[in-house]
């Protein structure tokens, strides 16, 4: 069971190989932990629940309250990569009579009579993928890592400083109700930042990143349909930005609409009749009148990458790690990704009985993501200048594009394969289940 701020925090140690120590192997020290996940969100929590049969002992510090963290009103296309990767580790079976599925995907350039449709078989698979609710992954990943008996949760709890001490890792914990001030140090082998794009792991590390603010926004919102949608996604692409209709229950779908900044807060200060209005002048009639089911709200769309990885005992990922377009989206699905190769190579280092927190460690999950995740972040960069725009030799090239996807199947598969974290090096937590 995930232990409370009130009860102990030890956990009794592994057994680890031998009583020696050498250049990269695991010393034997008397720590609190082996791994200090930072950030308590749906990376951070996989992770935990990916090291359930590692031996080593973890603990999630999560600066919200449980219930206030999972209340969040996202929603994200789940890729076939992270359903298998929380199939592998046990707790898809709980999350997938709540999440919907998408069995075509629909992808056009504005009017332009080329229609590129995926499908299941593209993949072998019987979904193409699902759109899941925020609320529905956090509350049930939350409650498979109450089951691991080698993780501990601290939650509320902040932690204001860490120190690289040479074999273990000082992290300077604060919690709500202790006296004013008050600081608890721990004692761990590595921490992991999986705080998420304004990353204080990766600030007090001084990790530098590399990016950009695009100029257009994302206006996101639920909206009820009068008809089914017949397990379709769409993509359609407009010179202002990309506009993509995801399933997320038999009536209802959820919108993401990018826009240039100014756009988008006119779009947003409409009232509800009017932005329906436009909603359905952007989509056409195919699912019958929409109406709004949520309240709408817009973020900037913005691209960063992390210089690094990893330093010494310790490592990033997800959205501490990088952060792309919504285009396709890729953002929590790389974020999977990461959790999983770095699960691997955690438990790969320990069974050797390697220094888990070492860098030689460490680069090894820098090597495997950092160049993935920037093919990933590269192509949706790519995706949008190309897409977003009236230039007419770029409309050309993006229309014949679509026309040669339409006719090659190999080309269709490929890009599939690619948007679905099929292609390059898979975690072993992947490729169980292929």
């Amino acid at each position: 069971m995930i232990q409370s701020a009130a009860r102990s925090n030890v956990l009794a140690p592994p057994a680890l190989p031998g009583d020696f120590i050498q250049e990269g192997q695991q010393p034997n020290l008397d720590l609190d932990y082996d791994v200090a996940i930072v950030g308590g969100g749906i990376a951070g929590v996989t992770l935990a629940a990916a090291l359930k049969d590692s031996g080593l002992r973890v603990l999630i510090v999560e600066a919200q309250p449980q219930a206030e963290a999972i209340s969040k009103g996202q929603a994200y296309a789940i890729h076939l990569s992270s359903k298998q990767i929380w199939e592998s580790i046990g707790v898809w079976s709980a999350i997938e009579p709540q999440v919907q599925r998408f069995n075509r995907v629909r992808m056009s350039d504005a009017d332009c009579p080329h229609v590129v449709e995926f499908k299941p078989s593209d993949l072998k698979a019987s979904a193409l993928g699902h759109v899941a609710e925020h609320r529905v992954l956090l509350k049930e990943l939350s409650a498979f890592v109450e089951t691991c008996e080698n993780v501990a949760w601290r939650c509320p709890a902040r932690v204001v400083a860490q120190r690289d001490c040479g074999a273990y890792v000082a992290v300077d914990l604060q919690e709500p109700g202790r006296k004013p001030g008050a600081i608890q140090t721990l004692r761990v082998r590595l921490v992991v930042g999986a705080d998420g794009s304004a990353s204080q792991v990766r600030e007090r590390a001084t990790i530098k990143t590399r990016g950009k603010a695009y100029w257009q926004s994302c206006i996101v919102a639920t909206i009820q349909t009068e008809k089914f949608h017949q397990n379709t996604a769409y993509e359609r692409f407009w010179p202002s930005g990309p506009f993509a209709i995801l399933p997320v229950s038999d009536t209802q779908c959820r919108i993401v609409w990018t826009a240039p900044h100014a756009e988008a807060q006119a779009l947003l200060a409409l009232d509800d009749a009017a932005f329906t209005e436009k909603l359905a002048e952007r989509f056409g009639d195919r699912m019958g009148r929409l109406t709004l089911a949520s309240d709408r709200f817009a973020f900037p769309a913005r691209l960063m990458h992390s210089c690094e990885y990893v330093r010494s005992r310790l490592a990033l990922v997800g959205d501490a790690a990088h952060a792309c377009h919504p285009v396709g989206g890729q953002g929590l699905n790389l974020g999977i990704r990461d959790v999983g190769a770095l699960a691997q190579v955690l438990q790969e280092a320990r069974a050797k009985g390697e220094d888990i927190g070492s860098l030689r460690v460490l680069k090894r999950y820098e090597r495997w993501r950092k160049w993935e995740n920037r093919l990933s972040l590269g192509f949706t960069d790519l995706i949008n200048l190309m897409f977003s725009n009236n230039i007419w030799l770029l409309t050309a090239t993006r229309r014949l594009g679509l026309r040669a996807m339409e006719r090659v199947p190999a080309l269709k598969i490929a890009a599939l394969r690619f948007m679905a974290g099929l292609m390059g090096r898979t975690p072993a937590l992947v490729r169980k289940t292929l």
